[in-house]
């Protein structure tokens, strides 16, 4: 750790022992903050974190998602709708369809940029494919990311987590049971859309973790992480491997999963291992037919991501960079940690507009 990442980890570490006195909830919320804001590399350190009251201006906020073909993005959904009615702020939500439409999300963050916004919430496609149009909306008003790893330039704040950190804790699940020097196991490997930022990020701590097992990685498959694109991934492995002992990917492929090996017989001989949680993959753990999923808590990064705009824009920021702390979920601690931050409710359908409710 070098000599400027320890001043700013004291300097964090100050302000949070002795926040500003801002209007906030008794409400705790158990996050880990990056020690060098937007550096996932850095230092994670653990705060008590006091969300604000209320907003002191009904605030409007533009919101771009890559797409809600998953649970992931609906329970992200759900947080930010439950803060903006809280805090007493609008958004409008725009999505991109997929990770490949990177030129649907840079036309939508120029148009949230041009209207009477306050403030963009970005759920990036892309590490850096956005960057420039990023800047030219941060000269008018600020972008904050969330979920998605992003370049830091243009950006006020992030919430977010270490999606290297998912990876890694996908792959222990694994080296756990497998560790090197014992029998070796076989592994289909689906990461997520090529290309796509946070894929790049879950296979390096996949593979580091994977690195200290018995563990072989005999197919790879890349794929948008739509469920109907999943299950033909899934189906193509298991047509031209001969034997597997693991599929681990995305939370769609995970829920394929269980169907597919359910439907060929195969549940008993082939474990399922997710790299993040969706409602599938939940009840999955819970019925014995998913052994662990991490959890990054998408719920509660959606609330955060509207109270750090929120303090973003009343100059009222002490954090800029802070997320859940991630815990991997697996049977024996399912009915301990519970859905509520990571999962919307079953009934819960996508919400595309809050209202400003002070007119």
């Amino acid at each position: 750790m070098s000599a400027l990442s320890r001043l700013v980890s004291a300097l964090l570490l100050v302000a949070l022992m002795f926040p500003a006195e801002v209007a906030r909830t008794d409400e705790t919320w158990a996050l880990e903050a990056r020690s060098v804001a937007f550096d996932d590399a850095s230092i994670g350190l653990s705060i008590a974190y006091h969300p604000l009251e209320r907003a002191s201006r009904p605030w409007k906020l533009c919101i771009l998602y890559p797409h809600l073909k998953d649970a992931y993005w609906l329970s992200v959904n759900y947080g930010m709708v439950r803060e903006a009615e809280r805090l007493g702020v609008s958004f409008e939500l725009f999505e991109a369809g997929g990770y490949p439409n990177l030129l649907r999300q840079k036309e939508q963050l120029a148009a949230c940029g041009a209207r009477d916004f306050d403030a963009v919430i970005l759920g990036t496609v892309s590490f850096d494919g956005l960057t420039p149009t990023v800047e030219e909306v941060a000269r008018r008003k600020p972008v904050i990311a969330t979920v998605n790893d992003i370049e830091d330039r243009g950006i006020s704040a992030k919430a977010s987590v270490p999606w290297r950190e998912m990876g890694r804790a996908a792959g222990r699940a694994i080296a756990d049971r497998h560790p090197k020097g014992s029998a070796p196991v076989r592994v289909a490997w689906f990461p997520g859309p090529k290309g796509a930022g946070w894929v790049r990020f879950v296979e390096q701590g996949f593979y580091e973790a994977i690195a200290r097992s018995s563990a072989k990685i005999v197919a790879v498959r890349f794929g948008d992480t739509g469920v109907e694109q999943q299950v033909l991934l899934v189906e193509d492995v298991l047509d031209t491997m001969t034997h597997l002992d693991y599929l681990v990917g995305s939370g769609p492929m995970a829920e394929a999963a269980i169907s597919l090996l359910r439907a060929r017989d195969l549940s008993d001989r082939i474990g399922v291992v997710s790299t993040y949680m969706s409602h599938g993959v939940y009840r999955g753990i819970k019925r014995g037919r998913v052994l662990a999923a991490p959890t990054d808590f998408p719920v509660r990064q959606g609330a955060l991501s509207i109270e750090m705009a929120v303090r973003v824009l009343e100059g009222r920021l002490e954090v800029p960079h802070a997320g859940p702390q991630i815990v991997t979920i697996k049977r024996g601690n399912i009915n301990l940690i519970g859905p509520t931050e990571s999962l919307a409710p079953a009934s819960f359908n996508a919400v595309f507009a809050v209202e400003d409710r002070s007119k």
